[in-house]
């Protein structure tokens, strides 16, 4: 759970770690030392920093989770797992700035990537609904509502569902 410039202290104290023990003839923990720089290394590009930014959105605070969120150099090379709070967390901090475009792409990409539960699933499918509402397009909003009420398990969740069903038939309509 460290930052960018934590892991790269970190895989710097193992290589550095690593050459005093071959000096000293210890390759045991010379190796030791490679191997966590590689671990720490692999965490880099398939963690980056996501659960620190989690941290920080659970608290609401958009702008320091969205500033660690930038370190994420390439989000294609996240794993899935991380890949899918990392748009989530996007979408939501571009919900909350009103850039309406922005957060209905990272809710697309979100969709597509596992997150917590069923019921987080639904609720990106939600946000989505909401978006195409606020663009008037009916049934999109209504083909959101359909895959959304599948995965839906809260009563909070399914409240929301029919709320934006109904907004959606009449647009439709």
């Amino acid at each position: 759970m460290y930052n960018k410039l934590g892991r790269f202290v970190l895989m710097g104290i193992f290589v550095l770690s690593a050459l005093v023990s071959i000096n000293y003839q210890q390759y045991q923990l010379a190796a030791i030392s490679g191997l966590l720089f590689c671990f720490i290394l692999w965490s880099h590009f398939k963690h980056s920093s996501v659960l620190l930014a989690s941290k920080h959105f659970k608290n609401s605070d958009y702008d320091r989770a969205e500033k660690v969120l930038n370190e994420v150099d390439n989000p294609d090379r996240l794993a899935k797992s991380r890949r899918g709070f990392y748009e989530f967390m996007r979408a939501n901090i571009a919900l909350k700035r009103e850039d309406f475009e922005k957060a209905e792409f990272h809710f697309q990409v979100a969709s597509r990537f596992p997150l917590g539960g069923k019921n987080d699933k639904a609720y990106v499918l939600i946000h989505l609904a909401n978006l195409a509402l606020r663009k008037k397009e009916g049934e999109r909003a209504l083909a959101y509502v359909e895959k959304a009420k599948e995965l839906a398990t809260s009563s909070r969740a399914l409240e929301i569902i029919t709320n934006i069903e109904n907004e959606a038939k009449k647009l439709a309509n």
